[in-house]
């Protein structure tokens, strides 16, 4: 395991260790976050492509095409992030119990036998 003491400044900033962002891959962004008193730091990972073929089929079977396709692709995926985000926001409400919480069968209704 890496490990290593590292300075903060007076502006709370940190450098990371550069075998640490060779390991990781860390290049220009890192996302930053709690977890059960300690701060996680880890690199950014842009997926938003696993979603690619959805939505163009989407917008396809909507009737667009061209430039307008294109804009309306680049409009779509700009929103996945957010979204996913919010999403992670109140389920981390909900696991602190802070937040009402949804069930399976909330979502999806009781099984029939």
């Amino acid at each position: 395991m890496l490990k290593k003491r590292i300075s903060v400044s007076r502006k709370r900033q940190i450098t990371i260790p550069i075998e640490f962002c060779n390991k990781l891959g860390i290049e220009k962004e890192v996302e930053c976050f709690l977890q059960n008193d300690a701060i996680i730091i880890r690199p950014v990972q842009e997926r938003s492509g696993d979603f690619d073929e959805q939505i163009l089929e989407d917008l396809i079977s909507q009737g667009f095409s061209g430039n307008q396709l294109l804009e309306k692709f680049k409009e779509m995926r700009r929103q996945i992030r957010p979204a996913v985000e919010c999403l992670l926001a109140e389920a981390r409400l909900a696991a602190d119990g802070q937040a009402r919480f949804s069930t399976y069968e909330d979502v999806f209704g009781a099984e029939d036998d």
